[in-house]
C-alpha cells in the first residue's frame, strides 16, 4: 500500500529537521575542538619593513605600493608547493644564471625575473606564445641571437637564454635609466613602457598607471625575492638533501648532423630521453649540422 502525499511530506519534513539539528550540534562540536585555532590560522604574511630591487629602493612608505606588494605576497605564500619546487629547483640554475648575470653587468636581483616568467622551467610557454626560461617570443628570439626551429630552441637553453635576456634589459636601462623600468618593460615592451612614460611624464615605475599585468610585475619579482631569500624564516623547511643538484654531465661536440637522435643518445649510453632532458633545446628527432656550425651535447657523465 502506497503512503499518502501529506504522510510523505511529513516524513520529509521530520528527516530534514533532523539532519538540521544533527549539523548544529556537529558544527558547535567542532567549534568546541578546534577552540581559537579557526582565528589563527590564516594569517597575512607580514611585509618587510625595507626591499631594494637591483639596488633601487621600493618606496614601502606609499600606501598604494604596500598593498600592491601585499597582495602578490599573500597570493604565493599562500602557495606553499609552488615557493617549495622553486626553493629546491633555483638551487639547479640559480648559479649559472647569476654567473650569466655578472658575466654580463646585469644585477643579480634579475634571476627573480627569470623566476616571474617561467617558474625556472625550460619548457614553459605562455598563453600568447612566448617560451623557454625567459619567455621570449618566436619573432623577437632571433633578434637577440636565439635559434627557435623544429629542430633547436635556444630559448630552453639556460646560458643563451641568459645572455639574449641581458642583452635586452641592458638596452632598457640605457632608455630609461634605471633597472626597475628595464625590468617592467621586459613585460610590456620598450615600446610600450615609452608610451605611457611619455603621456603620463615619468619615468619611475612606481608613479606609472600601466596594463594590470605590468602593474602587478614588479611586485611579482619582490615576492619571489622575498620568498626565496627569507624561506626559512617564513616557514618553508628544506634540508640540503631535498634540493635539486645540477645533474652530473659531460659534453661532446658535434659537427656533422645527428639523423636519429635516439640512436646517438644509446651509442653514447644513455636514453633518448635523458638526452632531451639534459638538453631541453634539442626539439626534434634529428639534428642538422651546417655552414660550419658546431653544437655541445650533454651527456650523463662517465660512472
Amino acid at each position: 500500500m502506497m503512503p499518502s502525499k501529506q504522510t510523505l511530506l511529513h516524513i520529509a519534513a521530520g528527516s530534514l529537521l533532523t539532519l538540521g539539528l544533527l549539523g548544529v550540534f556537529a558544527f558547535r562540536d567542532d567549534q568546541k575542538k578546534l577552540g581559537n585555532e579557526v582565528e589563527t590560522r590564516w594569517q597575512p604574511p607580514a611585509l618587510p619593513e625595507e626591499i631594494s630591487f637591483a639596488g633601487e629602493a621600493v618606496p614601502l612608505d606609499r600606501w598604494d605600493v604596500q598593498e600592491r606588494f601585499d597582495r602578490e605576497l599573500l597570493f604565493n605564500y599562500y602557495s606553499p608547493a609552488n615557493v617549495l619546487f622553486l626553493k629546491k629547483l633555483s638551487n639547479r640554475y640559480f648559479p649559472i644564471i647569476s654567473e650569466r648575470l655578472q658575466a654580463n653587468g646585469v644585477p643579480d636581483d634579475f634571476k627573480y625575473l627569470c623566476v616571474a616568467e617561467s617558474n625556472l622551467l625550460s619548457g614553459a610557454t605562455s598563453r600568447s606564445g612566448a617560451k623557454g626560461f625567459w619567455q621570449f617570443m618566436d619573432a623577437t628570439a632571433p633578434g637577440y641571437g636565439l635559434t627557435a626551429n623544429d629542430q633547436v630552441d635556444d630559448r630552453s637553453d639556460i646560458i643563451k637564454s641568459t645572455d639574449a635576456a641581458c642583452k635586452y634589459l641592458k638596452a632598457a636601462y640605457q632608455k630609461f635609466g634605471s633597472w626597475t623600468a628595464a625590468a617592467a618593460s621586459y613585460n610590456c615592451g620598450m615600446g610600450g613602457y615609452n608610451g605611457q612614460a611619455t603621456y603620463q611624464q615619468t619615468t619611475n615605475y612606481y608613479d606609472l598607471l600601466l596594463p594590470e599585468e605590468t602593474n602587478r610585475y614588479i611586485f611579482r619579482i619582490l615576492t619571489f625575492k622575498h620568498l626565496l631569500e627569507n624561506s626559512e624564516k617564513l616557514g618553508f623547511k628544506l634540508e640540503e638533501k631535498d634540493l635539486y643538484k645540477e645533474v652530473p654531465y659531460r659534453e661532446v661536440e658535434v659537427s656533422s648532423s645527428i639523423p636519429n637522435l635516439a640512436q646517438f643518445a644509446i651509442d653514447n649510453g644513455t636514453t633518448f630521453k635523458v638526452l632531451r632532458a639534459m638538453n631541453p633545446w634539442l626539439k626534434g628527432r634529428s639534428l642538422t649540422v651546417s655552414g660550419g656550425k658546431t653544437y655541445k651535447i650533454k651527456l650523463p657523465a662517465a660512472s
